[in-house]
């Protein structure tokens, strides 16, 4: 006698579809979820807006030169549109789709931020800030905005930069934020080092005093993750092959194995191509700069990076032909005391993150 074959009753069949449907849906999240990460590009910009203040006088710093009755002659209508020149350039930069993270210097405060990321059309993407009041004399800080969508931001610091041979000098502290960025941990360092006001040789001891410190804050991090990714931006006030970045700081100038420092300074790689970011005396330079650790270079699986993912953003719309010099020049805000009602002094630097 044949055995009967066996059938599910109604009650095992409903329960055996609703299974393999949870299943369905959770090979689908996975799916889903690992395109959003696989592939992604996650863009990160430095600017440095070229005096952003507001027209109203801090007793406590050295400002009075833009108010309305200081020597700019510096007004609410002029900050405005400031502000909304920066968006612009914002926008631009990221192709419609606004950078994950926005390194900026020679900002006022924190009002002027949030002018900049609440009350602007950059307000729908929920850019969230890193700042504080820097001690810097002039009162300008050194800001980091991100998108809290795509950046989960786990820590943050502001490092002092500390003078061994001038205990009372001060300048803008060193932003520092760590966050997980497509899956990784990323350290990110935002920077602005003393200016050569006094000339070149006379202050480059400011800038090996914040090469200095930048150093050491990076290889307390490496001491317990010698891979960690880093990312290094920032208005240097030198240039990639100075002393102070080279040697103080220690980087090299190309992405080869012919170097053995930790980090590459991307910036180095672009003027040799023949980008610039500043133009002094008709000399195109790139003082605005980007430097990674060499794990964002090698990484295959992680977040990673290349130099040819970097660039400046030398729109037209951001230059303006060279009156004293040949070429363009950016289209700055103000041409000595005289307002010019550009954007800024300095181009934007960018780089593309993937994962």
């Amino acid at each position: 006698m044949v055995s009967p074959i066996w059938e599910p009753s109604k009650e095992m069949s409903k329960m055996l579809r609703n299974r393999l449907l949870i299943l369905f849906l959770l090979s689908v999240i996975v799916v889903n979820g690992y395109a959003q990460t696989s592939g992604s590009r996650f863009r990160v910009m430095f600017y440095n807006v070229e005096n952003l203040f507001d027209p109203f006088d801090d007793s406590l710093t050295r400002d009075d030169e833009f108010t309305p009755l200081g020597a700019r002659h510096w007004t609410w209508n002029k900050m405005e549109d400031k502000v909304n020149k920066i968006f612009k350039v914002i926008i631009a930069v990221g192709e419609f789709d606004p950078p994950v993270l926005v390194g900026m210097c020679e900002v006022e405060n924190g009002f002027l931020l949030h002018r900049l990321t609440v009350e602007t059309p950059l307000s729908k993407y929920n850019y969230k800030v890193v700042h504080r009041e820097s001690p810097d004399r002039r009162g300008i800080d050194v800001a980091l905005l991100y998108r809290p969508d795509k950046f989960n931001l786990l820590e943050k610091e502001f490092i002092g930069v500390h003078f061994p041979d001038s205990p009372g000098r001060t300048t803008r502290e060193i932003v520092y934020a760590k966050g997980i960025l497509g899956g990784d941990t990323l350290h990110v360092f935002v920077n602005h080092w003393p200016s050569k006001y006094g000339g070149e040789l006379e202050s480059e001891g400011g800038r090996y005093a914040a090469a200095y410190t930048l150093k050491h804050k990076v290889d307390s991090i490496r001491v317990f993750y010698p891979d960690a990714r880093i990312l290094i931006m920032g208005d240097m006030n030198d240039e990639p092959e100075s002393d102070p970045i080279v040697k103080g700081f220690g980087v090299c100038l190309n992405a080869d194995s012919s170097c053995t420092e930790n980090f590459v300074n991307i910036s180095a790689i672009l003027k040799q191509h023949g980008q610039g970011s500043y133009k002094y005396q008709g000399v195109w330079g790139i003082i605005d700069q980007i430097i990674v650790s060499r794990s964002l270079l090698s990484g295959k699986y992680g977040l990673h990076t290349s130099p040819e993912s970097a660039s400046v953003f030398a729109a037209p719309f951001l230059l303006e032909p060279d009156e004293g010099y040949a070429g363009q020049r950016p289209n700055r805000t103000y041409i000595g005391f005289k307002y010019h009602g550009g954007f800024s002094d300095h181009l934007p630097v960018y780089i593309d993150l993937f994962r």
